[in-house]
């Protein structure tokens, strides 16, 4: 099926018909990888539309162009109206949105001097893994491909190029029949998932990967360490062995897009009963509540439309 596109897109300090935001082909950021980006999810709340942690999202798109030396033309505020903007104008309420920000036409070396472009894009999307991922779970594999090493590329910043990486784990799980690939990192530890951070649960305790493993510390996964906390599930963050996917009670992958997605098996190992555990259902009985309003938002995520 043919992907729909939306209607209008916000690029450059204007809202603009979606075809007509374009760039150059010799841009930096197509050559380079260099661009920084978020993805952000706007939910159908019993009190209208609200862009989920909207604020702590720009606030890392601007840690991530800090990293690179990239100064936005544009402030925080004027980016999240932005972002409010074309989701109103593409007349969506739940939806994904994507602002972007790249380095554009300019010089052609590695160092050059190019302007910042920026872009906030907003369409309806499902879940990422699949409708029946969320219920059913997915079965995953851990891939030939490791994450970079500490000190090559900063896996803290959302930058366009890391995401290769992410592209070589997860053509290669989609390759072999499984539904995402898990990486581990350059010490033979466990990383995190092509593009989400991992939990497992061992004897009702929630273990996750610190930030030394290459991963991305993710905002959905700040979100469920709290909601855990709050709920009285102690977290633990921990360098965590391969072989413990394997052994673990429960095993979970989260992320703005793959939101809360069990894990059957890993490499064709069952994963405790080969369906979502206690934990993984009360987790995302705690995260979806936030939305339907069973969850208190204690925390102001919920940032109205």
């Amino acid at each position: 099926m043919a992907q729909q596109y939306p209607d209008w897109i916000w690029q450059n300090g204007a809202i603009k018909p979606w075809q007509d935001a374009t760039t150059h082909v010799m841009a930096h950021a197509l050559h380079y990888g260099s661009s920084v980006f978020e993805g952000i999810r706007s939910y159908a709340t019993p009190d209208g539309a609200a862009i989920f942690r909207l604020t702590d999202h720009l606030k890392r798109l601007y840690q991530s162009a800090k990293i690179y030396d990239m100064v936005l033309p544009y402030s925080q505020d004027e980016l999240a109206a932005a972002c409010r903007e074309v989701v109103r104008k593409n007349g969506l309420t739940a939806a994904y949105l994507r602002p972007v920000a790249y380095r554009g036409l300019g010089g052609f070396g590695l160092s050059a001097e190019t302007p910042i472009d920026v872009a906030v894009a907003s369409w309806a999307m499902g879940p990422y893994l699949g409708p029946e991922a969320l219920e059913n779970g997915i079965e995953a594999c851990v891939s030939s491909w490791q994450r970079f090493a500490p000190n090559t590329i900063p896996a803290g910043a959302k930058a366009g190029g890391n995401y290769l990486s992410g592209q070589l784990i997860a053509r290669e799980a989609r390759r072999l029949g499984f539904g995402e690939g898990i990486a581990m990192a350059s010490s033979g530890l466990l990383s995190e998932g092509a593009g989400e951070n991992l939990f497992l649960v061992f004897d009702g305790v929630l273990h996750t990967t610190p930030a030394s493993a290459s991963i991305l510390t993710g905002i959905t996964r700040d979100t469920l360490k709290t909601l855990a906390h709050e709920d009285g599930i102690e977290v633990v963050e921990r360098d965590i062995p391969r072989e413990y996917l394997y052994l673990c009670d429960e095993l979970l992958m989260c992320g703005t897009a793959a939101e809360i997605t069990p894990i059957r098996s890993v490499d064709g190992k069952q994963i405790g009963s080969g369906k979502a555990g206690r934990v993984t259902r009360r987790l995302q009985e705690l995260f979806f509540g936030l939305f339907t309003g069973k969850t208190n938002d204690q925390w102001g995520w919920l940032e109205p439309l």
